[in-house]
Order: C-alpha cells, then structure tokens, then sequence
C-alpha cells in the first residue's frame, strides 16, 4: 500500500470517528501528494512521496518557529501536531552511528579525498538516507568527514 493510500484510509477512519482535526491534516497532506501523483511525467513511488512529505514536514516546522517568534504559541502547536502526523508516514530516522557508518561506506565507495568530492559522497547517499535523515545535518556530517 502506497503512502498516498495509507493517508486516505486514515482520514476515511478519522471522518467515521468524528475527529475534525486529523481530517484537516490529512486533507494538508494528502493534496501535495495527489498533486505530485498527477504532475509526475514518470512513476510516482515510494521515494517520492517521501520526498513529498519530507517537504511538507520542512514547511510546517519552518511555519510553527515563525509562530512561535511572533508569539503565537497555539497556531505554532497546530504545526508541530501537524509535523508529528507526517513523521507517522515517514521512514523511521537513522540513528548517529547508522548515519555515520553509511557516510564512511559512501566516501570508501566513491574514493572520495577531499570535500571536492562532497558532490561524489552525496548523491550515492541521498537515496539510501531519503526520509531517514536531514540533509543539512548530513551534508555537515560528510563535510566533516572529508576536511579530515
């Protein structure tokens, strides 16, 4: 069962139980995802949906620290409850040290030298870590690696 799937079987459930707020996330989230379904010029799998999620999460974590420095604490909880509903259809996150050995694997099997060779490491690890971890903080974890 595709993710797209999973989150409409959710919200068919949440509307039979009369919970108004999970609709409402749901129907946030399930409409990027139809929308890449639909644009999608190739097939539409797991990955990107994933990738879809992955931007829908970055948004609303993004939106509820803008709300949260203006001071609107409760429309900055609706975000955060908002981001704890897509981590649910989200890959489990890799831990440090499962990061950190597949950022080792990757520089060896690239015979990266140097952070010139950051582009190399990268693009044989996105789509093994898609989902599973933040890119800003694994793009600074294989910088590291490389500078030495």
């Amino acid at each position: 069962m595709s993710i797209t799937d999973q989150v409409q079987q959710d919200m068919v459930t949440a509307l039979k139980a009369g919970d108004k707020q999970l609709v409402a996330a749901l129907r946030m989230l399930l409409s990027p995802l139809q929308l890449g379904e639909k644009e999608a010029s190739g097939e539409f799998g797991e990955q990107q949906e994933i990738a879809v999620l992955m931007s829908e999460k970055k948004k609303r974590q993004q939106a509820a620290e803008a709300f949260r420095s203006g001071g609107a604490n409760d429309r900055a909880e609706k975000e955060e409850a908002e981001v704890a509903i897509i981590e649910k259809y989200l890959p489990q996150a890799l831990g440090q040290a499962e990061l950190e050995a597949m950022v080792d694997e990757a520089i060896a099997s690239t015979g990266a030298a140097g952070p010139k060779d950051m582009g190399k490491v990268m693009s044989a690890l996105m789509p093994k870590v898609a989902g599973r971890a933040d890119g800003k903080a694994l793009s600074a974890l294989v910088m590291g690696r490389l500078q030495g």
